[in-house]
């Protein structure tokens, strides 16, 4: 009984708390995907999100092209809405696996590993 009461107590203080997933890294998000708090990025990342900001110079060619979202990984969007950006990658003989997706609603995705998976950024 002493249990049941507690438990419950913990129940109601953490909802009247509004204890929030969104403060921590990597919780899961309503469209599934894991977070990450943009100073826990590598730093080449948060480099890269500065130039995006700035609208560029970007180093590549490529960054700032259209992302076709093939992996189907992140929220359905018509072609166009996302756009990808290279994130150096230190010791990488080419552009390496590491990118930062954009989406037109202000989104922000980050991959290291080219596209198996992503998490949302948190700004």
């Amino acid at each position: 009984m002493l249990l049941r009461f507690v438990s419950r107590m913990l129940l109601c203080l953490l909802l009247l708390t509004g204890c929030s997933s969104a403060d921590t890294d990597d919780p899961a998000r309503a469209d599934g995907l894991a977070t990450v708090q943009e100073a826990r990025l590598p730093a080449e990342a948060r480099r890269t999100l500065e130039l995006i900001d700035r609208g560029g110079p970007f180093p590549y060619a490529e960054d700032g092209t259209v992302f076709g979202n093939f992996e189907r990984l992140l929220p359905a969007h018509q072609r166009g809405y996302y756009h990808e950006y290279t994130v150096p990658t230190p010791g990488s003989h080419d552009r390496g696996a590491r990118r930062i997706v954009t989406g037109r609603g202000g989104e922000i995705y980050y991959t290291d590993d080219h596209y198996d998976s992503f998490r949302a950024v948190l700004r």
